[in-house]
């Protein structure tokens, strides 16, 4: 009955005739949300919470190429199954993004301030895509430790409000925001809100610190194309997307690489130790930015859920016929992922894949036991079900398929925690972060 009822829901978005084949969640510290029940229906589509009704399921082979046989050595996997895995999530997922942009610049606004105390030297950067000021442009803001002496691995958090408001530091260069409401720019209420960054542990640790708002690059709502990047990368005479071309959460991700872009610049950084995170939807947006940019050091995506790293077969929470309802997310991925609401188990790709990419590089998966909306044990699963690729390229997985329990840390090459709660990051999140940094990135004392 449920496949039965997934197929029927999955007819509306096949009829879109693509080929057969929330509000905004804080980023940091966000307060459980354990006692608020989870929603049964969702753009008045059910959602299932039992795990009696998810069922027997098959997941792709990470391991097994297109024409059937099996992958048995490293090169084969970078050569021909990698290509083949990163390709499925580009045309059937996220979408194809334009690559480095020719025009691509770099000011140093701050060049280097003493800030926080004596504790950072602060800097910040307006990355540009084009000679047009009218292109979106990036405002990066950077705190580096102040007593380093050499080049720093940094910690790069993509943030879902003003830089102003994620660290106390009146320093800061203030930008604008999108009004969801109005769909126009607007200076925020001072304040620390969305987005807010413990910077100091981060530092005392030996890392650097950086984020920017990912409003930048693309507005987070069903109207905003115009507004945003990709609308400047169509062809000639196209007035809408195409069914492979990028959403939201692909502009998101390529936005993180131009800062990358920016870090191999600059001498105090050393841009082959960068940690990228995220929350929620952007918590999907580092896992496709750490499997499609191999330059990134270390993952850590917090519930990131279903389109992050929840398996979309387990039918469980959040489904991705909920992401591309017309009234919630479509914008957010490529139009060609709506074909899999109701056939997830027809889909070519799932979250195991998606974490394969990533491989051989640290990911840390953290998320609430009672976050029962991004499927916490599907990303877990995800995990053990990508081991093999971890292993073929000799590194540590998970060692295990027994799911944790809250407050139990798994931190190998793959990492997995649970906080005791609900949706996003607790200030106790932090330490377990910096260990996981710690073990793989070196940073100096």
């Amino acid at each position: 009955m449920r496949r039965m009822r997934s197929r029927l829901l999955g007819s509306l978005f096949l009829a879109l005739g693509l080929h057969a084949q929330a509000p905004v969640s804080p980023q940091t510290p966000a307060a459980p949300r354990a006692s608020q029940p989870p929603p049964a229906v969702v753009a008045g589509i059910p959602v299932n919470y039992d795990e009696a009704r998810v069922g027997a399921y098959t997941l792709p082979d990470p391991l097994l190429l297109a024409n059937g046989k099996r992958v048995n050595n490293p090169g084969t996997w970078w050569k021909k199954r990698r290509p083949q895995i990163e390709a499925l999530f580009e045309t059937e997922q996220y979408g194809r993004d334009p690559g480095r942009p020719s025009h691509e610049s770099f000011d140093v606004t701050d060049k280097g301030t003493l800030a926080l105390g004596g504790k950072a030297i602060r800097k910040q950067v307006t990355i540009s895509f084009s000679t047009d000021q009218a292109w979106p442009r990036i405002h990066l803001l950077i705190y580096l430790p102040a007593v380093a002496r050499k080049p720093v691995p940094i910690f790069f958090t993509i943030n879902f409000g003003a830089i102003q408001n994620a660290v106390d530091d009146p320093g800061i260069t203030p930008i604008e925001v999108w009004n969801p409401r109005t769909g126009l720019k607007m200076m925020p209420p001072p304040g620390r809100g969305f987005g807010r960054i413990d910077v100091t542990p981060l530092l005392d640790a030996g890392f650097g610190v950086a984020t920017y708002y990912y409003g930048d690059v693309d507005p987070d709502s069903l109207n905003g194309f115009p507004n945003g990047i990709r609308a400047r990368y169509l062809k000639p005479g196209q007035t809408q997307r195409d069914s492979a071309d990028w959403g939201s959460i692909a502009a998101w991700a390529w936005g993180m690489s131009r800062v990358e872009d920016y870090f191999q610049t600059d001498p105090a950084i050393d841009a082959t130790r960068v940690a990228i995170h995220g929350v929620s939807r952007l918590g999907k947006t580092v896992m496709w930015a750490g499997a499609h940019d191999r330059r990134f050091a270390l993952v850590i995506a917090s519930c990131s859920g279903e389109g992050g790293a929840a398996l979309s077969r387990r039918d469980y929470g959040e489904t991705i016929a909920h992401l591309t309802a017309p009234s919630r997310y479509p914008y957010q991925f490529a139009a060609n992922y709506a074909q899999w609401a109701g056939f997830p188990d027809k889909a070519p790709m799932d979250a195991n894949l998606l974490i394969a990419l990533i491989a051989p590089r640290p990911l840390l998966l953290q998320t609430g036991n009672t976050d029962y909306w991004s499927d916490p044990k599907g990303e877990f699963l995800a995990e053990v079900a990508a081991a093999p690729v971890y292993r073929l390229l000799g590194k540590d997985p998970l060692d295990t398929d027994l799911w944790p329990a809250a407050k139990t840390s798994i931190l190998h090459d793959l990492g997995y925690y649970m906080h005791d709660g609900g949706h996003g990051m607790v200030p106790t999140d932090w330490a377990v972060y910096i260990q996981f940094m710690k073990m793989h990135l070196h940073p100096e004392p």
